[in-house]
């Protein structure tokens, strides 16, 4: 017969404990363990081709690359390591809002040359139909389902036996041998698990769309990570254009790769060069804009930094800070008084990073300070001078890594001055660049270089 059993399991990471406990043992956190009944029946074990499988020996594995399927999207063909490999689990998580579906319909409707099963518990055919309208594109081979049973879904894969399947999403998968609700812990298991085990005996590519919680991570229990191949977290204000694709974990490549999107009416364009994007051409003669040469991953791009530096109309002085962090905006401003003699006691300030993007690359300081310092004192920086280094408490400017590969995109992009630190011993240029490199070794040196006289 069956048997109904109580468990709780923590939100966090999926420990199970027979009663309610405060704090996690596992992961340490503090009132996440929730009730959930589980249902419990005769294991059935579900195999799609039959289960041959025998240990072999090491050296007799074949080392080849496996083959990769063109998802058509040059952007996520980037973030995966080159394309997508069969029988590989994707997810893709973000915000709501963000883009993910549109994401995932738009790879469905390009690689018209794989039968693609798409399959959502969220929308209906009618719903998925008109955002394929918006987009403006069409498949002959992609067929949709509207369904949340796994036991259906699992009859209709054996049937269609598609290339490629678009799970839309894994939240609202239900597993009908459990008792407890779509999006529980132990639904999202279950489901996972049995979805993995699926594109490994079938050789055939899942794409997984997952929820986050409102701290920004995978909704679920940690083991949903640990099981898929592929993690790609959809990141982006959806106040702004851009998205960024990036690679929490991918066994088939880096984790260094990231991709840009633009939103648009039709859809997500891809951003092949985002340093174009991210730079007001018109900005010569406006103070508090600088240029940072900056690398995310391994891709070098160029961003904008805007300040404003004006007189607190309160007691207290704002600091606000928007795509950067805003506490080394603080540190900044500190070395700024007490390195430069710039006095920032009474001063608002306000900091922004163009297209909505959210950097953390330690180049970025001196851009900061050069944008803040211009916005202070009402003078403009050369709109042909970008800047790349980090600064220290002690106001000594530090080296960063890849210096060439930001060099060559800044000259690419027609700038004919950097100013990086002094500490390298050779910066090698390519012959035809004609930049000009500015090393500096501190905070005071750079304000006179950036608003002084040679």
């Amino acid at each position: 017969m069956a048997k109904t059993k109580i468990v709780f399991v923590c939100r966090s990471c999926g420990n199970e404990s027979p009663k309610w406990l405060g704090k996690c043992p596992s992961c340490g956190e503090w009132n996440t363990y929730i009730e959930e009944t589980v249902f419990k029946t005769s294991a059935v074990v579900t195999s799609f081709q039959g289960s041959n499988s025998a240990p072999v020996r090491l050296r007799e594995i074949n080392p080849e690359a496996q083959p990769r399927l063109d998802t058509q999207t040059g952007e996520l063909n980037r973030v995966l390591g080159g394309g997508l490999v069969r029988g590989s689990v994707v997810l893709i998580g973000g915000e709501p809002g963000i883009g993910k579906s549109t994401l995932a319909l738009q790879v469905a409707l390009a690689m018209d040359k794989y039968k693609v099963l798409y399959i959502s518990g969220e929308e209906s055919a009618q719903q998925i139909r008109m955002r394929a309208d918006r987009i403006g594109r069409t498949n002959e081979n992609c067929f949709v389902l509207s369904e949340i049973s796994l036991q259906v879904i699992f009859s209709h894969l054996q049937q269609a036996k598609p290339d490629i399947l678009i799970v839309d999403s894994i939240q609202t998968l239900q597993d009908e041998s459990l008792e407890s609700s779509p999006g529980s812990i132990s639904q999202i298991r279950e489901c996972a698990g049995k979805l993995m085990k699926f594109a490994k005996e079938t050789s055939t590519p899942v794409f997984l769309i997952g929820h986050i919680t409102k701290d920004g991570t995978l909704a679920g229990p940690k083991i949903l990570e640990h099981i898929v191949d592929t993690v790609l977290l959809f990141e982006g204000d959806q106040h702004y254009l851009y998205r960024i694709l990036r690679a929490t974990k991918n066994r088939f490549g880096a984790t260094a790769e990231l991709g840009i999107f633009e939103m648009q009416d039709n859809g997500l364009k891809e951003v092949s060069n985002p340093s174009e994007v991210l730079i007001n051409k018109n900005n010569e003669g406006l103070s508090g804009i600088t240029t940072a040469a900056t690398i995310d991953g391994i891709r070098p791009f160029l961003i904008e930094v805007q300040a404003l530096v004006s007189t607190a109309a309160y007691g207290t002085p704002q600091r606000i800070s928007t795509g950067y962090d805003v506490r080394r905006l603080n540190m900044l401003l500190a070395v700024l008084e007490r390195r430069a003699g710039f006095k920032l006691a009474t001063r608002d300030v306000f900091l922004n990073l163009a297209g909505g993007l959210r950097v953390t690359d330690p180049a970025l300081d001196l851009a900061v300070i050069g944008a803040v310092l211009s916005s202070g004192v009402d003078k403009p920086v050369t709109k042909k001078l970008c800047l790349s280094a980090e600064v220290g408490l002690s106001g000594e400017i530090r080296p960063v890594n890849r210096i060439d590969t930001r060099i060559r995109e800044a000259g690419r992009l027609g700038f004919t001055g950097i100013m990086i630190s002094g500490a390298y011993e050779k910066v090698n240029i390519p012959a035809n660049d004609t930049i000009k490199v500015i090393k500096v070794n501190r905070v005071e040196e750079a304000v006179r270089r950036l608003f002084g006289k040679e």
